[in-house]
């Protein structure tokens, strides 16, 4: 199957620059997967479509400011620095990051404010290996008074410092702190909207993906078989493993919220098929989904509209049927739907 397969005309107008006022006020295309029934509610009606004793899985990584400007140490040219992936150890801080700025090769040195100093390694494929000076909880706390919300390149407004809060989903947990980009069809959700799920006998759990590059890198080969996903750090709890596992054996849905949270709960089952004993899951992960992929755990999912050609496209496509996507993105698009990270959101159920 062809990359070019999943490529769509979006008017730019669509691409939504700012988020609502109300987080769970923005429009749902809901898309009955067996009949391809749509429907167009508000992303609050989603509690109709929620069960007691269906599992609701959320993705809790909270987002880093991840841009982080400065300039290089010998010719004063401005530079920037984009975290994508913690590399390092205990000892020392790597990171693969995205460098913008003239001449910067191996050994470039980079001067960021609050005395943080980076250093150019090698290259690898579309990242720089980069060390920093600082470590541990000095770097965190340093790139959290320097770093900007990295907001995707498709959102043109000035960056405010409001951004910090509605580029977060409101159940992004500190200590679970590593995403370069938000997981963002939790940015719809409410506190007030959760607990009335929770009020319904939904069970709401949590699991970890720190979302990388390979979440908005382009697919850059031909042919969707040809093109390796960046790997993603995964935290799942044998608790919540076997509270899906409970609610599968009792016919309930496993709702996942987000294609992170998707790819998450698919690479666990993968796993999962090979253990003797449920455990606490922990590893990179960079599992590909695309169309032809046999689902094991997940049943729908709540996600926002996706970027043509993109492998997050690729996965609904899979879990939907591509026929169906494609004409319930012309129908969004015909009804002047948001797209994008600040967009409105689709219920796959």
């Amino acid at each position: 199957m062809k990359v070019a397969d999943f490529d769509y005309n979006l008017p730019e107008a669509l691409i939504a620059q700012e988020p609502l006022a109300k987080r769970d006020t923005s429009r749902l295309l809901v898309l009955h997967r067996d009949s391809g029934v749509l429907e167009h509610k508000q992303f609050f009606n989603v509690l109709d479509y929620l069960q007691s004793g269906d599992v609701l899985v959320l993705n809790n990584s909270k987002v880093i400011p991840a841009r982080l400007l400065g300039q290089k140490a010998d010719t004063k040219g401005k530079t920037e620095v984009f975290l994508s992936k913690r590399q390092g150890n205990q000892t020392n801080e790597v990171w693969e990051c995205l460098l913008k700025g003239k001449n910067l090769n191996t050994g470039s040195i980079i001067k960021l404010d609050q005395d943080l100093i980076a250093t150019v390694m090698t290259k690898q494929g579309d990242v720089w290996l980069v060390e920093f000076n600082k470590t541990g909880a000095d770097f965190m706390t340093t790139i959290e008074q320097i770093g900007q919300t990295p907001l995707p390149p498709y959102i043109r407004k000035q960056l405010t410092d409001k951004d910090k809060e509605t580029y977060q989903t409101v159940y992004a947990a500190d200590d679970q702190k590593g995403s370069v980009a938000a997981p963002t069809a939790g940015l719809h959700f409410t506190p007030e909207l959760l607990q009335k799920i929770t009020d319904k006998g939904v069970r709401i759990e949590y699991l970890t993906l720190h979302v990388g590059l390979g979440t908005f890198l382009p697919v850059k080969t031909e042919y969707l078989e040809d093109h390796h996903m960046h790997a993603e750090w995964v935290e799942v709890k044998k608790e919540t493993i076997q509270k899906i596992q409970e609610a599968k054996a009792s016919q309930k849905k496993i709702v996942a919220v987000g294609t992170t949270t998707c790819r998450s709960l698919e690479a666990v089952w993968q796993e999962q098929d090979n253990m003797n004993a449920v455990k606490d899951f922990s590893a990179w992960v960079d599992i590909f989904i695309y169309p032809g992929y046999k689902f094991r755990v997940v049943d729908s999912l709540i996600t926002n509209f996706h970027l043509p050609k993109s492998t997050l496209l690729m996965l609904v496509s899979a879990l939907a049927g591509k026929d169906k996507i494609d004409r319930a993105y012309q129908e969004a698009i015909d009804q002047e739907y948001r797209f994008f990270s600040y967009g409105d959101a689709m219920f796959i159920c």
